[in-house]
């Protein structure tokens, strides 16, 4: 059996699911007893980030999938608890940003520690340290629905964003062929058992600036939309007057201010582990168009 910790996140749903479709028993950890999961999932309710809450742990366990942000600091408590309960192997969510530094330390150093935490806890391990997902650019939607302008600082930001999908077959292929060196992986392409103690940078397969992800949305849905620059401080202001936490624009501009002036890494490491292209941006938004669209555009 393995475990999904961080199940309803965008990764964790997906590994959720190809699981599943592989025929592997999986356990489900959410905050949310209502949660939408899959009927065939053993879901486990309590709150990773309080391990003591997860009362109902399964039998058979034997590998976890963690998203650092579900456990919060408690990653060594929940690791312990995993090995307590028979746990071999650990795959964990991290960041490029822990071999790749950009933006403020602080966010690159809470996926240090959880690795840290991992690297101590006696569980064989890999980690997947993830790009930016293309998901993010979700947070465009009411600006797009509204104007057709994105309103926004450092255009010029380039990254290399990452479909959720990759990370989550990846994470799988990782915990169903480390399980038996002879196992063959999701779609079907054959395994080994060299995972353990590998850390794989996982990234989309083109490096775009933001006007270039605004440009691929608005071919998705048939409209022209555009990108407008601000400046960094009039977007803070305006995220926190949305009522949000310091630390999100925090996280965002400071990454993007340093991928204005450095693009962010791009590797072929998911197609050479999956045997096939990564995902790119533009199917991405091609996939996610009715997010963007008002009902004009149908």
């Amino acid at each position: 059996m393995f475990m999904v910790i961080g199940a309803t996140g965008n990764v964790g749903r997906e590994a959720v699911d190809l699981l599943l479709e592989a025929g592997e028993k999986v356990a489900a950890v959410t905050r949310d007893p209502a949660a939408a999961l899959p009927s065939g999932a053993q879901v486990v309710t309590g709150d990773p980030s309080r391990p003591d809450s997860l009362t109902a742990w399964p039998d058979g366990v034997e590998a976890v999938l963690l998203s650092p942000r579900a456990v919060s600091g408690a990653a060594a408590e929940l690791l312990s608890l995993a090995a307590a309960r028979g746990a071999q192997r650990v795959v964990v969510l991290s960041a490029a940003t822990v071999e790749h530094p950009a933006g403020h330390r602080r966010f690159a150093d809470e996926f240090r520690a959880v690795e840290e935490a991992v690297r101590r806890s006696g569980l064989q391990w890999t980690f997947l340290r993830c790009a930016d997902f293309a998901s993010n650019a979700l947070a465009w939607a009411p600006q797009i629905r509204a104007t057709g302008v994105v309103r926004g600082a450092y255009g010029s930001a380039a990254t290399s964003p990452i479909h959720q999908r990759d990370i989550a077959e990846v994470a799988v292929q990782v915990l169903m062929t480390s399980k038996d060196a002879g196992h063959t992986g999701h779609a079907g392409h054959t395994g080994h058992a060299g995972h353990a103690g590998r850390a794989y940078l996982l990234t989309g397969p083109q490096s775009l600036d933001q006007r270039d992800k605004v440009r691929l949305i608005g071919e998705a849905i048939g409209r022209d939309l555009s990108f407008q620059e601000l400046a960094p401080e009039q977007v803070r202001q305006a995220m926190l007057a949305q009522g949000l936490a310091e630390d999100i624009p925090d996280r965002l501009l400071g990454s993007l201010a340093d991928y204005a002036n450095t693009p962010g890494p791009s590797t072929d490491t998911v197609e050479r582990l999956l045997g096939r292209p990564a995902l790119t941006f533009a199917a991405w938004a091609a996939e996610n168009a009715s997010a963007f669209m008002t009902p004009a555009d149908s």
